[in-house]
C-alpha cells in the first residue's frame, strides 16, 4: 500500500520561534560529519559538508545525502554521474568548516588526491564511499542525492561527531 502525503510546491512560512526551537532540537541530535565531493563538467573539483547523511539500503547498497539548493556546488551535483562521500576523522574536523564556508578554497591545501573518475578523495578519511548517482529528489530547499555505493575503503580512525554546534571525537 502506498501512502501519499499532501505537499505544496511552495514552502509555507514558519514562525521565528518555531524555527529557533527546531534548530536547537537538531543541534541536540548528534550526527556524523561527511564531505561529499565530485567534479563538475569543466573538471573543477566541487564539494560540501554534510551531516544529513545515512544508509538507505544494503541490497543494493544505497546512501543518501542532502544538499542545500543554494549551495555553490549544487549545479555540479545535479549533473554528476558519481560522487564520493568521506566520513571525517575527528583530527580533520577543520575540513568540515572549510567545506561549509561559502567561497572558501576547499581544495587549496593539497589534502585530496583524484580517484579513477577524477573526483577528490581525502585519503585520511575514516571511511570513503564511492557512489554512482542513483536518484535525486528536490524537497523544499534541499536536494536529496541518493548514491549507489560501488566501493568502500575504511581506516581505523575515530570519526568526528557534530553535536550542539561543535565537533567531538567518538571513541572507538
Amino acid at each position: 500500500m502506498t501512502h501519499t502525503l499532501p505537499h505544496t510546491s511552495t514552502v509555507a512560512p514558519v514562525s521565528d520561534e518555531l524555527s529557533g526551537r527546531f534548530r536547537e532540537a537538531m543541534a541536540s541530535y548528534p550526527s556524523g560529519v561527511t564531505l561529499v565531493t565530485t567534479t563538475d563538467e569543466q573538471g573543477v573539483w566541487r564539494g560540501f559538508t554534510a551531516t544529513s547523511f545515512c544508509s538507505l539500503s544494503v541490497a543494493p547498497p544505497l546512501v543518501l545525502v542532502c544538499l542545500a539548493r543554494t549551495a555553490q556546488c549544487h549545479a555540479a551535483f545535479q549533473t554528476a554521474a558519481s560522487w564520493v562521500v568521506q566520513v571525517l576523522p575527528f583530527r580533520r574536523a577543520d575540513l568540515a568548516t572549510r567545506f561549509a564556508t561559502r567561497g572558501a578554497d576547499k581544495f587549496g591545501q593539497g589534502d585530496f588526491t583524484a580517484n579513477a573518475q577524477g573526483h577528490p578523495v581525502l585519503e585520511e578519511a575514516a571511511a570513503v564511499l564511492e557512489c554512482d548517482a542513483y536518484v535525486r529528489h528536490d524537497v523544499a530547499d534541499h536536494t536529496i542525492l541518493v548514491g549507489r555505493v560501488r566501493d568502500v575503503r575504511l581506516r581505523d580512525d575515530p570519526p568526528a561527531v557534530y553535536f550542539r554546534r561543535g565537533f567531538h571525537a567518538l571513541g572507538g
